[in-house]
């Protein structure tokens, strides 16, 4: 249940116990729930807690409750429905307390991120905004532009049991549905800047987006950084030199790539020099299974069973839990309240003439967008941060494969207005992707090095 993060002192004369409030609201990725957000919303509290915005508003943090768990498997427009319906919710309770939300926040983590995009575009269509003043958003490790695909069989096996598997979430993340009455995937329509959810953003004073530079094998840097290439995939190997903001360490500064790459000839097998090239710069197996010795010599003795074991009980329970979303969905999809709030939205984004020329159009002029500076290869806010040859960074072979549709995401979602960006350095870890966050410093202590991300977060919010 959310909670106040700050109590007013009550007294009995009606109007003049009214207070406003900034109502920001917290959303967790695939799979997970409140918890997660737990070291988001302790920093944020502690910074900025006490603080009021310039009308005296007070900040009220909302953790997205209503989409946990399983129910992250039934997709971006559904998870989204509901958190909205949790925000009005949230604001009848604050009412009722005698408290105004005037100004409106949100932050989303992974798969949060969509979905905070999703809600601010079900708000502004409510014209919610009309009377509450959009602040600040911000995401963390997100995949803006889907799930990119590498050109490796692991990434090939995702992009074919993504969709299957994760239900319409996964379908979204892949860019394989037909979201729209003219066959269009969400993300596209999302990212649409003729599209409402295109323009909420716009309406925000602040858009900041977080992304792992290197090591987040969940959300890899370019869809979280929106970029059309990786430049950090073999940072290690091309001696990429990463200068660390000290107060906010693990954000990057700065970074250095150098103006020539000198690669090591490959040694020959089975020779000294060859083992060590085959000891990993980053641990192979995740947190949980990170033991000392004598264990993790046991751990690796067993990897022939556990492997198989281990693949056939995720792959049960995906698909278990995938089967289940599909029932929901159907059950969600005859529900006549739900099925109405879902295609208000759809309807009126078909009246504003989503058609097929409007497609043709679109790829017709493929190399054209909002604006046409956003076809550079590196975002201008990446190349800020960049010294070293640049020329060298874009005449790289590219390290994976973005869609048309994905590039050209790409290109209208770097024109939004004021859109910032920063990106964090952890390294050696196995997956940076609950790290950035600070996701489970119980479990795993290693999660604290993001908390200068959540830090950074939390003072650059404008109350």
């Amino acid at each position: 249940m959310s909670e106040n993060t700050s109590t007013s002192p009550g007294n009995d004369s009606g109007e003049a116990q009214t207070s406003s409030v900034h109502l920001l609201v917290l959303i967790h990725g695939m799979w997970g729930n409140p918890v997660h957000l737990a070291e988001m919303r302790r920093v944020i509290e502690e910074r900025r807690g006490s603080e009021k915005g310039p009308g005296g508003e007070q900040l009220h943090l909302l953790v997205a409750e209503t989409n946990r768990d399983d129910s992250t498997y039934d997709g971006i427009d559904w998870g989204g429905e509901r958190v909205a319906e949790e925000v009005f919710e949230e604001i009848k309770k604050l009412e009722k307390d005698g408290k105004k939300v005037t100004r409106f926040s949100v932050t989303g983590y992974s798969l949060g991120g969509l979905i905070a995009r999703y809600v601010v575009g079900v708000l502004h269509q409510r014209g919610f905004f009309t009377s509450v003043k959009p602040v600040n958003f911000n995401t963390v490790a997100t995949p803006h532009v889907g799930l990119p695909r590498y050109p490796t069989m692991i990434s090939s096996l995702f992009a074919f049991f993504g969709p299957k598997l994760l239900s319409r979430t996964g379908e979204q993340f892949y860019i394989v549905d037909k979201w729209s009455k003219n066959g269009r995937p969400l993300l596209e329509v999302m990212a649409d800047p003729n599209r409402l959810f295109y323009q909420a953003l716009t309406l925000f004073e602040h858009v900041r987006i977080y992304a792992n530079a290197v090591n987040d094998v969940t959300v890899p840097y370019p869809t979280a950084a929106i970029e059309e290439e990786d430049i950090f995939v073999n940072h290690v190997e091309d001696g990429i030199q990463f200068e660390l903001d000290e107060e906010y360490k693990p954000i990057i500064k700065s970074y250095t790539i150098p103006t020539s790459v000198v690669r090591p000839p490959k040694a020959r097998p089975l020779t000294a020099d060859w083992f060590k090239s085959l000891k990993p710069n980053r641990p192979l197996l995740p947190p949980a299974l990170q033991f000392s010795f004598p264990y993790n010599v046991l751990i690796y003795a067993l990897t022939p069973v556990l492997i198989p074991l281990f693949l056939t009980l995720v792959l049960t329970r995906l698909s278990l839990a995938s089967k289940a979303s599909r029932s929901r969905i159907k059950q969600l999809e005859k529900d006549e309240s739900g099925t109405e709030r879902l295609m208000h939205v759809i309807g009126s984004l078909e009246r504003e003439m989503e058609d097929a020329v409007v497609d043709m159009f679109d790829n017709a002029n493929n190399g054209s967008g909002p604006s046409s500076a956003s076809n550079e290869t590196i975002s201008a806010d990446s190349q800020a941060l960049a010294t070293g040859n640049d020329a060298q960074v874009q005449a790289r072979k590219p390290e994976f494969v973005l869609s048309e549709t994905q590039q050209k995401l790409v290109r209208w979602l770097n024109a939004l207005p004021g859109l910032k960006k920063e990106l964090a350095f952890i390294h050696p870890v196995r997956n940076a992707h609950g790290t950035i966050i600070a996701r489970d410093v119980k479990r795993f202590p290693g999660h604290k090095l993001g908390e200068g991300v959540l830090r950074h977060l939390a003072d650059h919010l404008i109350l």
